[in-house]
């Protein structure tokens, strides 16, 4: 494996972790196993400290394990040496599924890696195979290139995302916790996330999220929401200064009347009611409502 100044060439993914690998027979003591397959005592590996997935599926994890326990563990777990045993560099979902089946040793390969190599190759392995939720995406990436200095453009290279990608997955960082947690949970997808992400101000970022949950918004109708909450702010403000104290009561009124934001907006004898509405059901809802009014 290269040094840690040659780690910006990893476009190459997995197959730096198993290319040409022979199965060296089933042994406990790997100290000489080379490039070739282990097996050694599963309670002698530990996960990585640095591993970018924080959330494992029981779900997922149970159907791996009953796999597993059909055909065996097919594909070899990789590993670096620790102080103690052995740490695990691609492959902590089979070692937690082969726990659950009970299994006493693995096939392992075992790596010389560097720090910056060993949290690198987790996170590409775990983006190639799609493990990731957005969250933990974007934190891999952030730690790329705050821990370890590299740019965007070798963070892309490195993980075969397009600049933008790597772009639009940062910004998700800019997130309150609470929509975090939203994402991290699939409550959100990632374009909700990344719509709500325009918006700077983070209360306003967690009542567009709730509000997407609540009502089940699309992705567009985040993004048109998002756009007036940054666009129409300052004419709101201005408005709602001009504003009465009447013409605020009015709107309160009509807000316990309709059970959403109502402006009204006068000029002088004449005006308009604005009625808002943030899904077709509710939209529905409000003409059912008018019609019992009139």
């Amino acid at each position: 494996m290269a040094t840690a100044k040659k780690t910006r060439g990893l476009g190459k993914g997995l197959d730096a972790l198993f290319g040409d690998v022979e199965v060296t027979g089933h042994s406990t003591a790997s100290q000489d196993a080379g490039n070739g397959i282990s097996y050694i005592d599963i309670n002698d590996i530990k996960p990585n400290a640095g591993q970018p997935r924080k959330n494992f599926d029981e779900e997922k994890l149970k159907e791996l394990a009953a796999s597993i326990e059909e055909h065996g563990l097919i594909q070899p777990v990789v590993l670096r040496k620790a102080k103690r045993g052995y740490e695990i560099v691609a492959g902590e979902r089979r070692w937690r599924a082969a726990r659950i089946v009970g299994l006493k040793e693995l096939p392992c390969i075992v790596k010389e890696l560097s720090d910056e190599e060993n949290m690198l190759l987790a996170i590409i392995e775990n983006m190639q195979r799609e493990d990731l939720n957005p969250i933990e995406e974007a934190e891999g990436i952030s730690q790329m290139i705050e821990t370890y200095g590299l740019t965007q453009e070798e963070v892309s290279k490195s993980l075969g995302k397009s600049r933008p990608y790597i772009t639009n997955s940062l910004r998700l960082l800019k997130l309150n916790s609470d929509v975090r947690d939203y994402v991290s949970g699939k409550l959100l997808s990632s374009g909700h996330a990344r719509a709500i992400a325009a918006i700077s101000d983070e209360d306003k970022q967690k009542e567009l999220a709730d509000m997407a949950v609540k009502e089940g918004l699309s992705v567009r109708q985040i993004e048109k929401l998002a756009q007036e909450k940054k666009t129409g702010k300052a004419r709101r403000s201005a408005a709602t200064a001009a504003k009465d104290p009447d013409v605020k009561r009015v709107e309160e009124d009509l807000k316990e009347i309709f059970g959403t934001r109502v402006n009204l907006n006068r000029r002088g004898k004449k005006g308009k009611i604005e009625i808002e509405f943030y899904s077709r059901e509710e939209l529905d809802r409000l003409l059912e409502l008018l019609k019992t009014l009139a």
